[in-house]
């Protein structure tokens, strides 16, 4: 499953600001399983220095995008787009994915709360049953 950029097109109301940079986050909050997310957050990707006047694809990537693959039940993958105070802003990459904190990395980084957020519901598809 490639990832499609065009759906993760920044875009303001009064056109963008080319001094402003943005920070994408992608994680699964569900894992292993909805029902018992011990290892909640799994980080799926992380583009850093996004312009506010282009699109993700124009960020620097820090950390490398991870299909969705869910094993059990039905997973939430969620984005979250943060302001950067600067470029060059994010300095602390995470050295793992699983049980990722989205809120401690953006108190590393001085990132404040999210400016954007959007997730979409997954699951694992099932094998067709034979009759």
């Amino acid at each position: 499953m490639a990832m499609n950029f065009s759906l993760l097109w920044l875009q303001t109301n009064h056109g963008g600001d080319m001094r402003s940079f943005f920070t994408l986050v992608m994680t699964d909050p569900d894992v292993p399983g909805p029902s018992d997310p011990y290892l909640r957050e799994h980080l799926h990707w992380i583009v850093t220095d996004i312009p506010g006047t282009t699109d993700v694809t124009f960020g620097k990537e820090i950390v490398g995008y991870e299909m969705p693959r869910p094993n059990i039940g039905i997973h939430r993958f969620v984005y979250l787009l943060f302001k950067q105070n600067c470029r060059g802003s994010v300095i602390s990459v995470p050295s793992y994915r699983d049980q990722f904190n989205t809120r401690m990395f953006a108190h590393e980084n001085d990132l404040g709360l999210p400016v954007a957020a959007v997730f979409f519901n997954c699951q694992r598809e099932t094998a067709a049953r034979r009759r």
